[in-house]
């Protein structure tokens, strides 16, 4: 998982990346032949899938929502489908803002839950049946899931983080990817460039000679205006941290700390104390991610740090206006080239 994520998997290869090779070589088989051979069921209902070809964040949940906007927009109604890292419901579950805990539905999921409904589950079409019946979803956007191979996918849009790329390009456990890339760009249908930097280009033009189209989007943090000039404590437990800190420096804040934490962290107690007694020691604004603060909100974080804290919202801004409109007509449309065929 993306916590333990080390650090090693996103620098040149070395002894560590050798001495696990064998593995690698057995994970990266079995992921492959899952991704080429299981039985993938069938919803009668497009299902757009977000994925990424590595563990880590890469920008997934800001370009689903933006892809739920866009549906709703084009009079669909849309659903999202999320496995709700450390959910803990037995059967599939529709989250509910105003009761769920973060520890048992996840983060992601109560993000995605302002904008549509969320079935959590890893059983990806019990959630799916879930939203048609009970929702009257019409149009499916899968949350991660690219590997699983559980559900047909009619549309796989692969999100890569342009300045992480795909790290050394080894597969678990001696890199991030979750298989070898050529496996997964059989199943992809559309690459999504993420935010400036070279690190992805050998992978976009591996895509590229694959025939897969190429779009590039960037995050666009909110409101900067309440972020400009001032000076801040940032915190984050997300898969890059770094990724978050230097967005809010775009801002024009001062970031004058920063702490790290595991990606999905649950802050402790005495961490959030420590990071309140530390902003209001040095006279600074105390600042997380959405991510972050979903888990702090639907926790047990004490209302007065949740008063004092501002959080950073980010917006998916693709390069080409069309493209959130061209990837949903593409799925519609592979669903009924797919509902023909049946």
């Amino acid at each position: 998982m993306a916590s333990e994520a080390p650090p090693f998997w996103w620098e040149a290869p070395d002894w560590r990346v050798f001495a696990l090779s064998p593995l690698s070589a057995v994970y990266s088989m079995v992921a492959g032949r899952r991704m080429r051979h299981a039985p993938r069921e069938k919803i009668d209902a497009p299902v757009l899938c977000v994925g990424n070809f590595t563990v880590g964040g890469s920008g997934k949940t800001p370009v689903a929502i933006a892809l739920a906007k866009q549906a709703r927009r084009m009079q669909l109604n849309p659903g999202f489908l999320s496995r709700g890292h450390g959910g803990s419901f037995a059967q599939p579950h529709v989250v509910d803002i105003s009761h769920d805990a973060a520890k048992h539905v996840g983060d992601e999921p109560l993000l995605l839950a302002e904008h549509a409904p969320v079935a959590v589950s890893p059983n990806r079409a019990a959630g799916a049946k879930l939203l048609m019946e009970a929702h009257g979803c019409d149009f499916l956007i899968m949350d991660d899931g690219f590997q699983s191979a559980r559900i047909h996918i009619d549309y796989a849009l692969v999100v890569v983080d342009a300045r992480y790329g795909i790290g050394n390009g080894r597969v678990i456990p001696g890199g991030p990817l979750r298989a070898n890339v050529v496996d997964q760009l059989v199943f992809t249908d559309g690459l999504l460039k993420m935010g400036e930097g070279t690190a992805a280009d050998q992978v976009v033009r591996q895509a590229a000679r694959a025939g897969r189209p190429i779009f590039e989007a960037r995050a666009e943090p909110g409101a900067k205006e309440r972020f400009a000039g001032r000076r801040f404590l940032a915190f984050a437990g997300i898969g890059h941290p770094e990724k978050f800190f230097e967005t809010l420096r775009g801002t024009g804040a001062e970031v004058a700390l920063t702490r790290s934490f595991p990606d999905h962290h649950f802050y402790a107690p005495d961490e959030l104390a420590e990071l309140a007694a530390t902003a209001r020691r040095e006279g600074l604004g105390l600042v997380t991610t959405a991510k972050d603060a979903a888990r702090l909100r639907h926790g047990a974080a004490p209302a007065e740090f949740l008063d004092q804290l501002d959080v950073l919202e980010i917006d998916a801004m693709f390069e080409l206006d069309n493209v959130p409109e061209r990837i949903i007509d593409e799925t519609l449309d592979a669903w009924r080239q797919r509902r023909l065929r049946s």
